[in-house]
């Protein structure tokens, strides 16, 4: 699923992910909230909390993406739907995954849409989103070290959208130094 993000990695390979962390989203913006709440639990565990607010900005625009982008139609069907009723329909997967090398972290959000992520100049005009839509790609572009997508192989459907974020080498404490 991730083989082409493989070659935008330093050679390192997946067998040396110290950590990973999935969930799957709902399709509700509300589930940019969990996405956020789910990257500072693991981001918590893996002592990068210092990480957390440029981390979760790229996560959130990247899960709103999906749901605005590659989600629309669930998202009008569950709109209308009585959350109240407790009645829902098959959800779209929609996906977000942590993934923590010891110099990277990696950030993957998986849709249903083979649509190309496209950034706001490229966006038709759309007047009731002009001041809140198109900026997003940006933001991920800005924020993270790097960021691509590819359409999943197999029988998955769909692509990934990831951004990758480079972390600090680890500091090791050295003892006193005996001359």
């Amino acid at each position: 699923m991730l083989e082409p993000l493989r070659r935008e990695l330093p050679p390192i390979g997946y067998e040396a992910v110290s950590s990973s962390a999935t969930c799957s989203l709902a399709p509700h913006y509300e589930s940019v909230g969990g996405a956020r709440r789910f990257t500072r639990s693991a981001l918590s565990e893996w002592e990068l909390d210092d990480h957390f607010d440029t981390v979760a900005l790229v996560v959130s625009e990247l899960v709103t993406n999906a749901l605005r982008h590659a989600l629309p139609d669930a998202l009008s069907a569950a709109a209308r739907q009585d959350p109240a009723a407790g009645t829902r329909t098959a959800e779209p997967a929609v996906r977000l995954h942590l993934m923590r090398w010891s110099t990277h972290l990696v950030c993957a959000v998986r849709d249903p849409s083979r649509d190309s992520p496209v950034t706001g100049r490229h966006l038709p005009e759309d007047p009731e989103r002009a001041g809140e839509s198109g900026r997003g790609l940006h933001l991920v572009e800005a924020f993270s070290d790097n960021w691509g997508w590819h359409p999943l192989a197999g029988t998955l459907r769909g692509k990934v959208v990831w951004a990758l974020f480079r972390l600090p080498a680890l500091r090791v404490r050295q003892g006193p130094v005996i001359t």
